[in-house]
């Protein structure tokens, strides 16, 4: 598996590299399929968050699908272990998933190749951010391509960034939500070729949206 460990805000140390390299072989156990690893280390430079000045992200391409988890604490290795922790565990449930298609509990839809760009080529949009909002939401992007705005001298940062993926059931959305450990995640419903959002509400409650488009919705009627 090849594993790329990157720096955002901060250089890595060798020994960090080191400890990550080890404790990848806990991925290899549980998805021997895994093929890429991407971790990236930041920083944060504000004093008053110094208890999570270090926030480790870990992406994982095993086969078709992508598994994330991140977690920040005082200092990179703890920020490390616990985001293992999580990832091992969105690890497992995918291996236990496709354990149970296998026996044909239920169903799981190939989406094809997933673009995930480098997090260095990440790191460098970020850099340069573009000098037009409009940009930002109107601008010509290519799949896995990103562009950030600061608006102005205010704090605001707008991220537009564009994804390829082909329609889902609201089954297999959630499925993704979990793996890669957002409260939400943005899909084309396959059984209605909608826009929709799934996300967390409370517990082991979800909720779904859709949107559509007043024409469309009176060419349907």
């Amino acid at each position: 598996m090849e594993i790329v460990v990157t720096g955002r805000h901060t250089q890595v140390k060798q020994k960090f590299r080191d400890v990550v390299e080890t404790k990848m072989n806990r991925v290899t156990a549980i998805a021997p399929d895994a093929e890429r690893a991407q971790v990236v280390l930041s920083h944060e430079g504000n004093p008053r968050q110094a208890d999570t000045a270090k926030r480790v992200e870990i992406t994982v391409i095993a086969g078709r699908t992508v598994v994330r988890a991140e977690a920040s604490s005082s200092d990179e290795f703890s920020a490390l272990d616990i985001a293992m922790d999580k990832l091992t565990l969105r690890l497992r449930r995918m291996r236990d998933r496709r354990k149970d298609h296998r026996r044909g509990y239920t169903q799981i839809v190939d989406n094809g190749p997933v673009d995930v760009p480098s997090q260095v080529e990440e790191t460098e949009a970020e850099e340069e951010p573009s000098t037009s909002a409009g940009e930002a939401v109107a601008g010509d992007l290519g799949p896995g391509e990103s562009v950030e705005v600061k608006v102005g001298d205010t704090p605001i940062v707008i991220r537009r960034k564009l994804h390829i993926a082909e329609p889902m059931t609201i089954d297999e959305a959630l499925y993704e939500m979990e793996l890669i450990g957002h409260d939400f995640f943005l899909f084309v419903n396959k059984d209605t070729n909608r826009p929709s959002v799934v996300y967390h509400r409370h517990g082991w409650s979800y909720g779904v949206f859709e949107i559509d488009t007043p024409e469309n919705v009176a060419k349907e009627k």
